[in-house]
């Protein structure tokens, strides 16, 4: 007896499902199927070069503000030491005297003067001498309530104040530059013309140079303003001299930081 049944045929190599033709794959792998066309290229990640960059700003920042840290700390420490070494006192002034032989009028609003002034200082510290340079004095009428007027100018040389020591220094006080405004010359005619005292203000201008020991310090202001005294012009030829006993001087140093060479 016949066997009727029907055997499919094998397919054909090269035949896949649906009928397309496949190729076999190479062996060994080849470099194009190692390393595929269709693969992204690497890329580094985003954002890590800015990362480095404020990083080194960051480190930057860190050591200025360390540097400068220090630098303050040392100028602490040294003046600090300074300090305790040399006890520096700040200088005193004193009016001693002031006398008016002219102080009037010669036109409606220009003031003729002539002051003869004696100050008084006073260096207290045993380890530390000033360097003056030239003085400018301006001289004030004062009154409450009004502005100051300026009734006269002048100078003192220069000088050395030494340690522990004492200077007279004396000045002779012009008429000031310029005529006053109408307002002030009125009152200040007012003044005169009543035959009263009037309040006087002085205020002294200069630099000075500080020495202590080997250490020197650079030129800095310094401003002295004495108050509480009391003159009269006087009426004839005869000079008047000014009440000085309750004149207080006010010394004022003008820096902010004291700033120390060796």
């Amino acid at each position: 007896m016949t066997d009727d049944r029907v055997y499919p045929a094998s397919k054909p190599p090269g035949v896949i499902n649906g009928g397309g033709a496949a190729t076999n794959p190479t062996f060994p792998a080849t470099k194009a199927q190692l390393y595929s066309a269709n693969r992204p290229a690497y890329r580094p990640p985003a954002g890590r070069r800015r990362t480095h960059s404020r990083g080194c700003c960051c480190r930057c920042c860190c050591w200025t503000i360390f540097v400068i840290i220090l630098l303050i700390l040392i100028a602490a420490a040294v003046s600090a030491v300074v300090y305790l070494i040399y006890r520096p006192q700040r200088p005193s002034f004193t009016v001693s005297s002031l006398k008016i032989s002219s102080l009037n009028f010669t036109s409606p609003t220009h003031l003729t003067t002539a002051i003869s002034l004696s100050v008084i200082a006073k260096n207290p510290n045993k380890n530390v001498g000033f360097n003056y340079d030239v003085t400018d004095i301006t001289v004030y009428k004062t009154s409450a309530g009004d502005d100051d007027v300026v009734i006269g100018k002048g100078t003192i040389a220069s000088f050395v104040h030494g340690k522990k020591n004492t200077t007279l220094l004396r000045s002779t006080i012009g008429s000031p530059p310029g005529d006053l405004d109408e307002i002030s010359a009125g009152k200040l005619k007012g003044d005169l013309k009543a035959k009263k005292a009037v309040a006087i203000k002085i205020v002294l201008n200069t630099k000075v140079k500080v020495k202590m020991g080997s250490v020197k310090t650079p030129k800095s202001g310094i401003r002295v303003t004495c108050e509480g005294i009391k003159a009269a012009a006087p009426t004839g030829k005869k000079a008047t001299t000014a009440t000085t006993s309750a004149a207080k001087c006010k010394v004022d140093l003008r820096f902010k930081i004291w700033k120390i060479t060796f």
